[in-house]
């Protein structure tokens, strides 16, 4: 059957191979004219190819982390138990209750104008607390006042 079909079109089949000779013979021809023609443009090219990824190579090289990021997650445990002010401390120092809530409220973040108006003072009375609280506790700033009540147990 086969055999029946290359005989009936014999003529026919040799016409298509030796068009598609011609073809593949015309594109080389065609090759080695654009190869010879632009031998320059392409030898340019190739050097730019291999610039190229020399360029991305080594950017990615020097733009690498040298140090790894690790994060670590904590669970933060807080302490349950009510807070007790250390009276002890308090007596030695000689912090009035009044004194200890204008520290408790500068803790909290409050301005001396802001404690006033909640205490119902003057500005003048909650500055003469606040230098009493400084002179007692030996220190010179609110920032100092407040760590050093936290680290005694005088405030929260």
């Amino acid at each position: 059957m086969i055999l029946n079909f290359i005989n009936k079109n014999r003529d026919t089949i040799l016409y298509g191979i030796s068009l598609a000779f011609l073809l593949f013979f015309l594109k080389w021809i065609e090759l080695r004219f654009v190869i010879i023609n632009h031998t320059f443009e392409i030898y340019v090219g190739l050097i730019a190819l291999l610039f190229t990824g020399l360029g991305v190579w080594l950017a990615l090289k020097l733009t690498k982390p040298k140090v790894e990021t690790q994060i670590i997650e904590k669970e933060i445990v807080t302490k349950t138990t009510e807070f007790i002010i250390n009276e002890e401390v308090m007596n030695e120092l000689g912090i009035s209750k009044r004194e200890l809530e204008v520290l408790q409220l500068m803790a909290d973040g409050l301005s001396n104008q802001e404690i006033a108006e909640r205490l119902f003072v003057s500005l003048n009375t909650i500055k003469t607390h606040t230098s009493k609280v400084f002179e007692k506790m030996d220190v010179k700033r609110r920032t100092q006042a407040i760590e050093k009540a936290k680290r005694l147990s005088l405030i929260a």
